[in-house]
């Protein structure tokens, strides 16, 4: 099969991924009334630090996180502490401290910038408030809500084939069920090749007999340079926000599309029982809580 998306230019690498943490996590309050959502712990790791590292994998070389001028504690925590750490030492917890300076974004590694949405105007303002901080050509966008695990990490594999075929705007994709597509943005399928859904457009959560396909679109993106220009025609679309899934078909016909079939399993941590869900799978990835988790698994439920 002939990929449409040949039609377009090559485009340069992906240097920058924003991360959208602006949001106020109203479905986990009380928890979030003073921990920002993306600091929620899923077991002992938090949901950015999964963020951080995917990028890190990626070989991401600017991070920017748009994120809301009451939650100065992702930026406290992504940057190092070095204060901290020397108390740790001081007190023989070098291994802590390591912990610690690992998952800092430290000077000199990796290039860090914070910008404020003041207000929650949808995803696609969001990202344009970030077009004055990346590098030029792509961006990488990953939504921290969105948990993906696996190796090789979402964003690494979506790069990898970013950079091997000619995609302007590149989604990552997973098969839902009729009665789910009006939770999703929506590709409008028009062939597969390979790991590929090739699409011509994108439609934010619609009914379930308006859908084009069932084909949904979910938290990574590598979107070509191009969708600042048509973030800034947006009008206001599903929601009366400002919708990135509006951008990314716009631009479709100038710069191409397609959805990416990753291979990790993906947690909707944005819900309760995704959390839920993504803390057990995590668990059971970790050998030291096995044991406790089969357990668990053998108890009857407590009585309602």
């Amino acid at each position: 099969m002939t990929n449409v998306i040949d039609a377009f230019p090559q485009k340069t690498k992906v240097r920058t991924a924003i991360f959208p943490v602006a949001g106020l996590g109203t479905r986990f309050l009380p928890a979030t009334k003073s921990t920002p959502k993306e600091l929620l712990p899923v077991l002992d790791k938090p949901l950015i630090q999964f963020a951080i590292d995917e990028a890190r994998e990626a070989g991401i070389e600017r991070m920017v996180f748009v994120s809301h001028p009451s939650k100065d504690a992702i930026e406290r925590y992504v940057r190092e502490d070095a204060d901290l750490e020397r108390t740790l030492r001081d007190k023989g917890k070098d291994a802590v401290a390591d912990m610690l300076h690992d998952n800092a974004l430290c000077d000199g590694e990796i290039e860090v910038r914070f910008v404020m949405q003041d207000e929650p105007l949808g995803l696609g303002h969001a990202i344009n408030c970030a077009k004055d901080d990346v590098l030029p050509g792509p961006v990488a966008v990953i939504l921290p809500d969105d948990l993906i695990l696996g190796e090789p990490g979402c964003i690494a594999e979506m790069i990898g084939s970013y950079d091997a075929r000619k995609a302007g705007h590149m989604v990552a994709t997973m098969e839902v069920d009729e009665d789910a597509v009006s939770s999703y943005g929506i590709l409008s399928k028009t062939g597969r090749d390979g790991d590929l859904i090739l699409a011509d457009g994108m439609v934010e959560k619609p009914a379930p007999e308006d859908a084009p396909s069932r084909q949904a679109v979910v938290g990574r993106y590598v979107l070509d340079g191009s969708i600042f220009e048509d973030l800034s025609n947006l009008t206001r679309g599903a929601g009366g926000e400002y919708q990135l899934t509006d951008a990314i078909s716009a631009g479709a016909a100038k710069v191409g599309m397609c959805g990416f079939c990753f291979s990790g399993t993906r947690y909707d941590c944005g819900s309760k029982t995704g959390m839920l869900s993504a803390t057990i799978a995590y668990a059971g990835s970790r050998p030291e809580f096995r044991a406790v988790l089969a357990d668990l698994t053998a108890r009857p439920l407590a009585a309602e």
